[in-house]
């Protein structure tokens, strides 16, 4: 069974600015090593998918050459690759209209390859799953068109795009944010919330995508499997049934987040904290791969740590942080508490200063006994604050800062 895995990493993430002021919402750091796109890229590699298409749009560049460093080593075995695409205006100037548009603009790559399935995915969210798994359901039912779908709260389930299925899974609808939404025939207090992961046979597909070029229609969701489900067999897998070797008891199965807000982007860095996360991103059954940076551990010199992860190459010299994730090479001086925030790359955060709900960008100099976190007011003055409260200093300037090396 051959699959190919188009991968849409062109979010623009404008909910995540100003973290997306200068890069994609794939390209945006997450965890103390990663970039959310890794995530995507991971599953599709430990799922023995070795295709991959990755398909960019705005602000790329970042993104590019983080491929290009971290996952350079999938192209060095024949017939697999991860490829990153740009806009190929093949079909015009236009840039990707929409979903169903972007893999449009690439129909070329897949008459090329010819796979039996295509997996269409998103690039912007953290979670870890076997595609194998989804492969075979979509077999077993002998489904033209299988979505990914989400067991949610029916509380929660009106902010989700909703999955109307009957009791063997075949789908009889989509509902956007319905204020009543319809419940998962086996359990009345859920609804199937759609993740955005299509897998589709191949020849289906591409008459869809002729189908929806010529009616002018430009995305998935919106257009092309609301009107698949009258013609063809389309089913929800149900993402709570798909199991990851070496996942622990402690975590929450499945595990699942859109960051695509301030607020739930800050609550997926806590649920990676802990003796016992949510999400445990150490799995060595199921690795996720970044970056290969080659720096040094990370230097603690004194200080209260609890908590809270270090990425290479950071030190730490007599301060206290709790609960907490700083990223490779960030400089902590004396006398500095960080509690309850993420400092990414290249950061320093200068003596005396204090920072509470705070998302430091790369490529910051916090000035010495500088507030942050504390004086909602003064925040918004200066940065933005998000719904729930928290902070976030943009991006600096990405020049290396000569001082950082003898303090």
């Amino acid at each position: 069974m051959k699959v190919l895995a188009m991968v849409l990493a062109g979010g623009q993430g404008s909910r995540l600015h100003p973290l997306t002021a200068e890069r994609s919402k794939p390209a945006v750091p997450f965890g103390s090593r990663y970039r959310i796109a890794d995530f995507v890229l991971s599953n599709m590699m430990n799922s023995n998918i070795r295709g991959v298409y990755l398909l960019v749009q705005y602000k790329s560049q970042s993104l590019i050459e983080h491929v290009n460093k971290a996952w350079g080593y999938a192209n060095s075995c024949p017939g697999q690759f991860i490829t990153v695409v740009p806009p190929q205006m093949r079909e015009g100037p236009e840039w990707f209209q929409g979903t169903s548009d972007a893999v449009f603009q690439n129909i070329n790559l897949i008459k090329h390859h010819a796979p039996d399935m295509v997996a269409v995915f998103g690039a912007d969210h953290i979670y870890r799953m076997d595609v194998r798994q989804m492969i075979d359901f979509h077999q077993q039912k002998s489904a033209h068109v299988s979505v990914a779908a989400l067991p949610v709260p029916l509380a929660e389930a009106s902010a989700f795009g909703i999955i109307d299925a009957d009791a063997q899974g075949q789908i009889k609808g989509f509902l956007e944010k319905p204020k009543n939404p319809p419940p998962i025939p086996s359990d009345p207090s859920r609804a199937y919330g759609s993740m955005g992961n299509y897998l589709f046979n191949t020849d289906v597909l591409l008459k869809a995508l002729y189908e929806a070029k010529e009616r002018g229609e430009h995305d998935f969701g919106g257009n092309i499997l609301p009107r698949l489900i009258h013609s063809h067999r389309v089913f929800a897998y149900n993402f709570a049934d798909n199991r990851i070797p070496g996942t622990s008891s402690y975590e929450e199965q499945p595990y699942w987040r859109d960051v695509g807000t301030i607020d739930a982007f800050y609550a997926a860095h806590q649920d990676v904290l802990g003796e016992h996360p949510r999400f445990d991103l150490f799995n060595p059954q199921w690795f996720v791969n970044s970056s290969n940076y080659q720096g040094p551990a990370p230097r603690i010199v004194s200080g209260e740590i609890i908590n809270s992860a270090i990425g290479a190459g950071s030190m730490v010299k007599g301060a206290r942080i709790h609960n907490s994730v700083l990223r490779r090479e960030v400089i902590v001086e004396e006398d500095v508490e960080i509690e309850d925030c993420v400092i990414m790359d290249y950061s320093i955060i200068r003596r005396g200063s204090r920072l509470k709900r705070v998302i430091v960008d790369r490529y910051n100099d916090i000035a010495p006994n500088s507030r942050i976190g504390f004086d909602a007011a003064a925040d918004g003055a200066r940065y933005t604050v998000s719904e729930g409260g928290v902070v976030v200093v943009p991006k600096g300037l990405d020049i290396p800062d000569v001082t950082r090396y003898q303090i």
